[in-house]
């Protein structure tokens, strides 16, 4: 029953890994979409949990998961820094424009 739980924790440290791959190549779009499959798989995710009892083993193949998934996360938010900072900047400058 608990593999059910670790099999959603893989596919979200796959998606997440996936995100990453994108956003080295710069395709935001597909990071954004990779992102809302990523909320419905978390959401999917913590209703399993609740209802599930993990082992002790499982639950460390769950930590290095979660890792790994937090890792991804954080280079991803690294390289879209500069990406936001262009964005921000842009739409600063049309602010400007419209008034």
């Amino acid at each position: 029953m608990s593999h059910s739980v670790l099999h959603m924790y893989e596919a979200l440290a796959n998606a997440s890994a996936e995100m990453l791959d994108a956003a080295r190549r710069g395709h935001w779009d597909e990071v954004a979409r990779v992102e809302s499959a990523c909320v419905v798989l978390i959401a999917q995710l913590r209703v399993a949990a609740r209802k599930q009892q993990l082992t002790r083993e499982d639950d460390r193949r769950r930590l290095r998961l979660m890792q790994r998934i937090l890792a991804h996360d954080a280079e991803v938010r690294q390289l879209a820094e500069p990406w936001l900072d262009d964005l921000d900047a842009a739409l600063s400058g049309q602010r400007r424009t419209l008034h």
